[in-house]
């Protein structure tokens, strides 16, 4: 699968694709490139266009961290969590869950991915309406610093160093990600800057161990804290970039 989670990319070209922008298979498709199969639920993303839903919000939560999740049952949380991410609309109520399957045998594997819905709730315009990229960028970007500094406290470094770097951009280079045209620039730059967070905390957690027992348990603390920051910031500009598609705001 790409770095960039499979909400995130349903998201924006499913967006796109209510937007008039692109038909909607073509649109899952280029969603989902990398993948064998899609399966499950998916004609949701027909009936919800029918009934006039014009955008397809992201959400990344975590265990502890529900942050942009819909007002849903248990089961929907907890698939969310397990999975990771979901994609809901905020207008109808009602949200798909990617999950990905590997199926084959070794050497020759194949990818799945199988949408399961799950009902929500709406969700309140204002709280659409709160989500504008530069504080979203302004809020990563501060606990990046807080972060950073509090594994400089602890000597360890886990983004300094050609390798780590290295790896981190050759993950989230933009032209490998194949997002649909017309987002705003500053959406662009947080996904960019979150997915470099991401994939670098994601190398950090594998390596580079801290030198006692007490200081590596503060490095996992901050890492997974700016981990649950590059993902919170990651499905927040996902969701402001799926309305400007929409027609429903202007990027700022």
């Amino acid at each position: 699968m790409s770095t960039l989670p499979a909400s995130v990319r349903l998201s924006l070209w499913v967006t796109a694709a209510w937007a008039g922008h692109v038909d909607l298979e073509e649109a899952v498709r280029r969603a989902l490139p990398d993948i064998d199969h899609l399966t499950g639920d998916t004609e949701y993303l027909r009936t919800w266009q029918d009934f006039g839903e014009r955008v397809l919000a992201c959400a990344l939560p975590r265990s502890g961290d529900l942050t942009g999740m819909p007002r849903g049952n248990p089961d929907l949380v907890a698939a969310a969590t397990e999975a990771g991410e979901c994609v809901y609309v905020p207008a109808l109520g009602g949200a798909l869950v990617p999950t990905v399957e590997i199926f084959g045998p070794e050497g020759d594997e194949g990818t799945t991915v199988r949408l399961t819905a799950f009902d929500s709730a709406p969700t309140p315009a204002h709280a659409l309406e709160a989500l504008h990229e530069s504080q979203i960028e302004r809020e990563l970007r501060g606990r990046l610093a807080r972060s950073t500094q509090a594994l400089e406290q602890l000597d360890v470094q886990p983004f300094v160093g050609s390798t780590l770097r290295a790896t981190a951009d050759d993950v989230v280079a933009l032209r490998e990600w194949g997002l649909p045209p017309g987002l705003p620039g500053r959406a662009l730059r947080v996904l960019q800057t979150a997915g470099t967070v991401g994939a670098a905390v994601d190398f950090a957690l594998t390596h580079s161990p801290a030198v006692d027992l007490s200081s590596d348990a503060g490095r996992q603390r901050a890492l997974l804290d700016l981990q649950s920051a590059a993902d919170t910031a990651m499905a927040q500009a996902t969701t402001a970039a799926a309305l400007n598609l929409a027609g429903m705001r202007a990027g700022d």
